[in-house]
């Protein structure tokens, strides 16, 4: 038997609450033009603080030669949102509280904010992913079953992205020990519609709806690999069952391997397409598993690691004797673009190149990122973005 992992890590919820006034800078912040998580996280490492990041986001846009003006979130639709937010039941946890899923906060490029609603106390739960087709067998969809809910007993939560087939199967499974649905659009607007009194049932018991999108999102195509990635980060390990060659699921399961989570995949039958995608994660070194057993003993070692000690994204005040680097110069900034091109390249090896400071450095992707000229890609590597005209 493994240990409880829900026992291990009770009571062991760490991480510093945000005011509400910080809360509102940092909702503003992550909805202004150009700014994702990786992107946020620079700024407020380089400025200690959302409100002064805020102050220099229109500056750093120009200086990275953007011509026109950043759009930058106003106080009052941050208000808005946050006002929308409570009447419909739900809360925004930073990366820096208590109740942000601790496996989440170590990926690259977290969400500096999630939107919940449910069951908070999952949150924190280690989690284990299991996805899949859509257009799931009688089988694969049983099986997921078996799978979510002998794996909820065993202590952990079950997240997946509340699609039809397997995970919904999953979802329906882990209802009474668990479960964590994943969204592509903002927690108002579900995705697929038939799903919407499942959620509803998950959010009003032992479940827990988390999104990244602002309030009134419609889920576009595009959106479902970042909900993807989120089911990554938030598992230990994902469980992948039915999945053609060309799949979300797979990407969901590269996204996992990139996090350094454990992957595990149900073999099918070689004549069945929706079996192809499973069985090459099997012949490239995933777990093959065929009962609960297999997931449980791999993950018995990963969820005894304590995922409370992973440094986070939280506001600082300088320390004494702290100066800020000199700006960068037309010199330093000809000699970043000089060393981008269009394949992307490690920050450590432009600093290197350049010689520069890093701060110096980062400043200047920042500024080139705001001004919409910086591409940052999964592995943390960056490329320039050349105009078209």
């Amino acid at each position: 038997m493994i240990g409880n992992p829900v026992d291990r890590n009770s009571g062991r919820r760490r991480g510093i609450a945000l005011s509400e006034r910080q809360k509102i800078a940092w909702l503003r912040l992550i909805r202004s033009d150009n700014v994702g998580p990786a992107t946020f996280k620079d700024l407020i490492n380089h400025f200690g603080s959302a409100e002064t990041a805020l102050e220099m986001v229109p500056e750093l846009s120009r200086r990275g030669g953007s011509t026109r003006s950043i759009r930058v979130a106003s106080v009052e639709d941050a208000e808005r949102e946050l006002e929308f937010c409570e009447k419909f039941g739900a809360r925004f946890v930073g990366i820096g509280e208590p109740d942000y899923p601790p496996a989440l906060r170590q990926i690259d490029g977290a969400p500096p904010l999630l939107a919940v609603k449910g069951d908070i106390s999952l949150a924190t739960v280690p989690s284990v992913g299991i996805v899949g087709a859509r257009s799931a067998s009688a089988s694969g969809a049983k099986f997921a079953a078996y799978l979510a809910r002998d794996i909820g007993k065993a202590g952990y939560s079950i997240i997946s992205g509340l699609a039809r087939g397997i995970d919904t199967a999953a979802h329906r499974a882990s209802l009474a020990t668990g479960t964590i649905a994943a969204m592509a659009g903002g927690l108002d607007k579900p995705y697929p519609p038939e799903n919407i009194s499942l959620l509803e049932e998950m959010t009003a018991g032992r479940g827990l709806a988390i999104s990244e999108m602002p309030f009134g999102w419609e889920p576009r195509a595009r959106d479902f690999p970042r909900r993807n990635r989120l089911i990554a980060g938030v598992s230990l390990g994902l469980v992948v069952i039915e999945a053609a060659a060309r799949s979300g699921s797979l990407i969901s399961a590269r996204r996992a391997a990139d996090f350094g989570r454990l992957v595990f995949a149900v073999p099918g039958s070689p004549l069945d397409p929706r079996s192809q995608g499973t069985n090459g994660l099997i012949k490239d070194g995933a777990i093959l598993t065929t009962e609960p057993r297999d997931v449980l003993d791999a993950l018995a070692p990963v969820s005894q690691i304590d995922l409370f000690s992973t440094p986070e994204v939280r506001e600082l005040d300088p320390e004494p004797g702290y100066a800020p680097i000199a700006p960068p110069d037309e010199t330093d900034r000809s000699q970043i673009i000089n060393a981008l091109g269009p394949t992307p390249v490690d920050i450590d090896d432009i600093i290197r190149h350049t010689g520069l400071a890093p701060q110096k450095v980062h400043l200047l992707l920042l500024e080139l990122d705001l001004a919409g000229r910086l591409a940052r890609h999964a592995n943390g590597t960056v490329s320039i973005v050349f105009a078209d005209r």
